[in-house]
């Protein structure tokens, strides 16, 4: 992995993943997809790690999604190449066995909403700006904006979204629902970590069931939904976590969750 253009930083059991390619606005070549993939990949089994917070360096943009330039050295086979890393690569955030918390600290258009529709919670700083914004270059999102977005937000308001191409700002982001909270820039990544804080509370396995259930019920009928449910509320009955909760509930004391 090429750490001068991803960052990472653990404090506790969260880690901070910071795109590092300011000069560029914190777009996506393929070196930072790879390295960014790498990381993921690594933390999948990090029993160490219980929450992500990714975000971009410097206070101009979190991703304004493919770098552009490199886009324009590359073949045709080798922009579907691009297109198949960066989806895989959204999914497997997506689909992550813990929580990924958003940190949009300024500009995030296509590509950088589609990571952002990726994680699991969206904190946008005020001066942030949203957009899937391919259709002004004759193409469409390639990294699940036209699936994630209609699912988060509604399809009318998707559609009007990626038909224009227009950017919005983070009152109205947040007024969508596209961000569950809009911060001043300075107090961002701190909002980010008490959320993370309050997450790392719970138990880990019961988080990890529950982001399974959300995830993979939404994408069926309720009675199927209420099965997956089901599956994977018996996944945490036989945890030493449950037994732990149920203990320092009667004892009135914090409970220490160890994952098993």
């Amino acid at each position: 992995m090429n750490e001068a253009i991803l960052l990472s930083e653990q404090r506790d059991e969260v880690v901070l993943i910071t795109l590092n390619r300011p000069e560029a606005m914190n777009a996506c070549d393929f070196a930072l997809l790879h390295a960014l993939a790498a990381k993921i990949n690594a933390i999948r089994f990090d029993t160490s790690v219980r929450v992500i917070i990714i975000t971009g360096a410097g206070d101009r943009a979190f991703c304004s999604g493919a770098d552009l330039k490199e886009r324009a050295t590359l073949s045709p086979i080798q922009v579907k190449e691009y297109i198949f890393t960066i989806r895989n690569l959204f999914t497997a955030i997506e689909q992550l066995n813990k929580p990924v918390i958003a940190a949009v600290n300024g500009v995030a258009l296509g590509g950088g909403t589609e990571l952002a529709l990726a994680s699991d919670i969206r904190f946008a700083s005020e001066t942030a700006t949203m957009g899937l914004t391919e259709t002004r270059l004759a193409i469409i999102p390639g990294a699940g904006g036209t699936q994630r977005l209609p699912r988060l937000i509604g399809k009318g308001k998707a559609k009007e979204l990626i038909f224009t191409g227009r950017r919005i700002g983070a009152t109205e982001a947040f007024g969508i629902g596209l961000v569950n909270k809009v911060c001043a820039p300075d107090a961002l990544i701190d909002t980010c970590r008490a959320m993370a804080a309050e997450i790392c509370e719970t138990g880990p396995v019961a988080i990890e069931q529950a982001k399974y259930a959300i995830n993979h019920g939404m994408e069926t009928d309720l009675y199927t939904g209420l099965a997956i449910e089901s599956n994977a509320y018996w996944v945490c009955i036989p945890t030493e976590d449950r037994l732990e909760g149920l203990a320092a509930f009667r004892e009135k004391r914090k409970p220490v969750y160890k994952g098993r």
